[in-house]
Parts: structure tokens; C-alpha cells; sequence
């Protein structure tokens, strides 16, 4: 059976804006600037589980991918880690009240004003009541104003 136009035009769209916000974790991002001349910016992301069961791992830790055209930060963050296997036993979850920092430099070509910047968070999230555990990616964005 061929799909209609619209099931088709209707994929399309879901596919081009990315995989669809986690249902069991909200997230909201901040840009800070540095705290003193010298020191590197960071990007605060909150990940506030919507369940009081569900826990953000901190292993593999969370990590953030700026856009590929990005022209106002450049990613400074270490290279990622293999961790090892998860063990559900023996997990540490991330505070959910404590924002992630992940490091961030503006670019010296960054052109002055207000920018808004767009990200991809990915982190691992559980579940021990119900038993499983998810990849969760989702897209932020946050102001990010150039002096």
C-alpha cells in the first residue's frame, strides 16, 4: 500500500526538526559568562526528571554538541570517555537540582549582540521502579549575548 502525500510530508517534517523531546526529562539551558578575564564560559543544563522515579546517570556522563555552522561559541569540552559497562546496581545519578556545566570559549570572530545558540544534549536516564534504562537526546537553546 503507497503512503498518502500528507503520512509522507508528515515524516519528512518530523525527521528534518530532529527526534522528539524527552517525555520523562525536561531540560532548560543558560549560557554563563566567565567569572573573571581568562576564564572559559560554560553552558548550565538543567535536567529535571518529570517522574520522581526516573534518575539522569551521571555515567556516561552528559554531553553537549553545538551546531556544525555555530559561529559565536566553540566547544570546549574534554573528549568523551568510554565508560564502563552500566551496572543499574550500582548507578550514580545526578543531582537533578544542580545544572551540568559544560565548558564553552565565545569566538573571537563572534560577531557582537544577541545570538541565540541551539544545542544537542544527550544523557543516559533510568527508570528503577519500572526497570529500564534510555538514551534521552534533546535539542536547547539559549541566549548568548556577545560584548
Amino acid at each position: 500500500m503507497m503512503p498518502t502525500p500528507l503520512a509522507v510530508a508528515t515524516s519528512l517534517l518530523l525527521a528534518a526538526s530532529g527526534p522528539p523531546p524527552s517525555t520523562h526529562v525536561a531540560l532548560s539551558a543558560e549560557f554563563v559568562p566567565p567569572a573573571k578575564a581568562g576564564a572559559n564560559a560554560h553552558v548550565a543544563v538543567t535536567l529535571s526528571p518529570r517522574d520522581a522515579d526516573v534518575r539522569v546517570n551521571e555515567e556516561p556522563a552528559p554531553r553537549l554538541k553545538l551546531e556544525a555552522d555555530e559561529t559565536v561559541l566553540a566547544d570546549k569540552q574534554a573528549a568523551a570517555t568510554r565508560s564502563p559497562s552500566f551496572d543499574p546496581q550500582n548507578a550514580r545519578y545526578l543531582d537533578p537540582a544542580l545544572p551540568v556545566h559544560f565548558p564553552v570559549v565565545v569566538k573571537p570572530t563572534a560577531p557582537r549582540g544577541k545570538h541565540t545558540v541551539k544545542a544537542r544534549v544527550t544523557y543516559f536516564y533510568c527508570s528503577k521502579r519500572e526497570g529500564w534504562c534510555r538514551k534521552g537526546t534533546d535539542d536547547v537553546e539559549f541566549a548568548v549575548d556577545v560584548r
